[in-house]
């Protein structure tokens, strides 16, 4: 089908075909949606996730009008699918043969307004999209964006700045992860912690494990234990024990 012809709502309803009453139950408890938990009030109909990237591949030609209507919605599986829908555009936008910069500028102000007025307000919303999206467009462009982001108070804006330097740390460059790292050691919230030591453990296992243990030897003491836990796992048991004895 064509851009025109397709909408928010085909996409809507083919969510709906497959929708389960229990599994929505059970994501709503697991992606902590009760009274003072971080995904409070958000609502669940019962899409796992491998389904919901099967349709979205179906709606690939969605035009942005339509995306920024599933990002609009207060079901988490559509907002899910919209970006979904958005890092294949992006993607596209993004290769040699298709490249349209002008395009991918307008899908990162959109994907940064949706962020901004908390429509990716989940982890695994962040998760699927920061480093398809903010990443790959600031590769080659000064970062500034990501420290702003990461001075924001909303929870989800800094973890988007932590997770778009995955895109950074897999073209072997550390020294933004360092650095925002650096800004974000006092947040304990629990999901920038897990984010945190995340980047830090990628650095390690893909760029150079000596970057890490450098980091870690400068700032082990500091670092949350979450986070923590999470940067060494991946180094030899000593060498573990020591940094989180710190």
């Amino acid at each position: 089908m064509t851009e025109a012809a397709l909408t928010a709502a085909d996409v809507q309803a083919a969510l709906r075909a497959v929708a389960n009453p229990a599994d929505a139950i059970h994501l709503q408890r697991f992606f902590k949606t009760g009274p003072g938990e971080y995904g409070e009030g958000d609502v669940f109909i019962g899409v796992r996730v491998p389904t919901s990237r099967g349709i979205a591949k179906r709606f690939a030609a969605l035009s942005l009008d339509e995306i920024d209507a599933l990002l609009d919605s207060a079901v988490h599986e559509d907002r899910f699918a919209g970006l979904i829908i958005l890092n294949a555009r992006f993607a596209k936008a993004t290769k040699p043969k298709t490249f349209d910069d002008v395009a991918r500028a307008e899908m990162v102000q959109r994907y940064l307004a949706a962020v901004r007025r908390s429509r990716v307000n989940n982890w695994d919303l962040v998760d699927a999209s920061a480093e398809n999206i903010v990443g790959p467009w600031l590769l080659d462009k000064p970062r500034d964006l990501l420290f702003e982001l990461a001075a924001a108070e909303s929870l989800w804006e800094r973890r988007v700045a932590l997770l778009s330097t995955f895109a950074f740390i897999k073209s072997g460059d550390a020294t933004t992860t360092f650095e925002l790292s650096e800004r974000l050691l006092d947040d304990r919230r629990d999901l920038i912690q897990k984010a945190l030591g995340w980047m830090l453990r990628e650095v390690g296992k893909r760029i150079d494990q000596r970057l890490l243990t450098g980091f870690l030897d400068k700032h082990a003491a500091n670092l949350g234990r979450t986070a923590l836990s999470y940067a060494t796992e991946h180094l030899d048991a000593e060498l573990r024990a020591d940094y989180r004895a710190r």
